[in-house]
């Protein structure tokens, strides 16, 4: 059982941590239950923040021209500038933030799908955008783990949420005292979890690990972040994900039968044809890794890239995330 860092999220306040809903709800959000116990929460209401009550009337987004604009249809009230000075002031003051968890469809906090309109009284919808507050996050934290809870229920990009947030925490946690020792144990372990993601990056940050530049340690960190965060712009593929099984066997080959070797072949064949889970060929992984006491692997994070207890039992046999 691995040790994980306690990521630092953001999070739409309305989602399990008080009644600031327009309407006076509070969401419950089994993600959020979950992820209680691992994270730190920093809960926020941006409507709150810029002084509307609750309950509130309704806000929406606008198009005026060329530009959106966030407004409050029943008293006329042009909410955008005090929105974007409040997002503003509160992200520039955040430090050591590894992700955002928000409220999906909301004009403030929706990072997509939230609707636009043509005018403030009842008009059609005209296009789709992010919410000002979420629009903010996105300029100044692009690369780390951003989500709306709707899009959480779907299992693939949870699970690429709850990889790339535990990864990025476990890094910004060696950035605080970075030595290039402690930049090589990160690289070592996330050697097959990086190439699933994206090979090349993967060559790249090795060779900063590597430091033939004789560059800064922090010099090396900054750089070794921008690659971090850029390989998690999008999930891993089923091609990819064969190719580090494939790797990972790589490692057993003189010590498995040729009957071993075509049932795993023929097993990861299943999963590529979309038959059979990751989660499969996985097990198989990991019962040679304990059979052979094979240490290197045993500590690999692409086997568990965060707390097990965050999968669902519904989740069972959905296998890892791919493309």
């Amino acid at each position: 059982m691995r040790s994980f860092a306690t990521p630092k999220v953001v999070v739409s306040k309305c989602l399990e941590f008080d009644h600031v809903r327009y309407n006076g709800e509070l969401i419950p959000d089994k993600v959020v239950q979950r992820l209680k116990s691992h994270v730190t929460f920093m809960p926020v209401c941006p409507e709150m923040e810029i002084g509307l009550g609750v309950p509130r009337d309704i806000i929406r987004i606008v198009r005026q021209g060329d530009k959106e604009k966030l407004v409050q249809p029943s008293t006329e009230k042009d909410l955008t500038e005090d929105m974007n000075a409040f997002s503003k002031g509160f992200l520039e003051a955040m430090s050591d933030v590894d992700g955002f968890l928000l409220k999906n469809r909301s004009p403030t906090c929706g990072t997509q799908d939230v609707k636009v309109y043509d005018k403030l009284e009842k008009s059609p919808v005209v296009g789709k955008t992010k919410g000002f507050f979420a629009q903010n996050v996105y300029d100044y934290f692009p690369g780390l783990a951003i989500e709306e809870e709707g899009r959480l229920k779907n299992y693939r990009i949870r699970e690429h949420f709850f990889t790339k947030l535990f990864t990025l925490a476990e890094f910004r946690e060696r950035k605080q005292e970075p030595t290039m020792k402690s930049l090589v144990e990160f690289h070592s372990k996330n050697k097959y979890l990086f190439m699933a993601y994206n090979q090349k990056t993967l060559k790249a940050m090795g060779r900063l690990t590597a430091n033939a530049d004789k560059k800064s340690v922090e010099e090396v960190f900054t750089e070794y972040e921008e690659h971090l965060q850029w390989m998690f712009r999008q999930l891993p593929s089923r091609k990819s994900n064969v190719n580090v099984c494939q790797h990972i066997m790589g490692y057993f080959k003189n010590d498995l039968t040729k009957s071993e070797k075509d049932y795993f072949i023929e097993e990861l064949n299943k999963f590529y044809d979309e038959k059979i889970p990751l989660s499969a060929v996985l097990s198989i992984l990991k019962s040679w890794i304990i059979r052979f006491q094979n240490d290197y692997l045993m500590q690999q994070t692409y086997f568990e890239p965060y707390p097990e207890d965050l999968i669902e039992i519904s989740d069972s046999g959905k296998g890892r995330a791919y493309a």
